[in-house]
Order: C-alpha cells, then sequence, then structure tokens
C-alpha cells in the first residue's frame, strides 16, 4: 500500500495533466523524474520514449549551460519552438514537466 503523501501527489499530478489537457493547443504532456524515466503521459508510448530520451539529454545541457554561466543560478524553465510546435519544459525537484503544443502563428507584419 502507497503511503498517503504518495497518494495525494498521484491524484495532484492527474489534475494537473487533465488541466493542461484543457488548453487549446496542447498535444501531450509528459512527466519524467529526474532519471529521465516517463511517470505519466498523455501520449502515445513511441512520442513519449522519443520526447524523453530527446529532452532529457537537452535538459542536463541546459542546466550545466546556467550553472557555467551562474553558479548560483538554477534552471527554472525552458521552451522551444518550431513553425509546428512549441515544446514547454518545467524541471522541479524531483520531476519534470513537458508540455507539447502546436505553436501559434507569429503576426505579420501588416498585423503588428
Amino acid at each position: 500500500m502507497a503511503p498517503r503523501g504518495d497518494r495525494n501527489k498521484g491524484v495532484e499530478l492527474e489534475e494537473t495533466l487533465r488541466r493542461l489537457g484543457n488548453y487549446e493547443g496542447v498535444i501531450g504532456s509528459i512527466v519524467i523524474n529526474m532519471e529521465g524515466i516517463p511517470v505519466k503521459s498523455t501520449l502515445d508510448n513511441a512520442s513519449t520514449v522519443q520526447y524523453t530520451a530527446l529532452l532529457s539529454s537537452l535538459m542536463i545541457q541546459a542546466k550545466t549551460m546556467i550553472k557555467n554561466l551562474d553558479t548560483s543560478d538554477n534552471l527554472t524553465f525552458f521552451r522551444i519552438r518550431s513553425e509546428k510546435n512549441e515544446i514547454l519544459v518545467a524541471p522541479d525537484q524531483d520531476y519534470i514537466l513537458i508540455v507539447i503544443q502546436t505553436s501559434k502563428e507569429a503576426p505579420t507584419a501588416a498585423e503588428t
């Protein structure tokens, strides 16, 4: 039987992923532990494995870069944007939240 705190974390995690999935344009969400192992995902298995593998190594590089620039600073969030998608990565102490969403079109020069 899981400790009560673990159950509460699981419920919070489910609720967070459900809320994220309700936002327009969200394709999926993944939660991975600090070893890069998926804990929960709303994507299919192949996509989860692909995003997790690629973003885990990028996350390590980003954390290292921030520490090299300023040893008193920590990485708290990063975003990768392409023409089609946007990947939001939010590391925490124990887990990393990854959200994949469709990119919103940038305004044209006439709209600005």
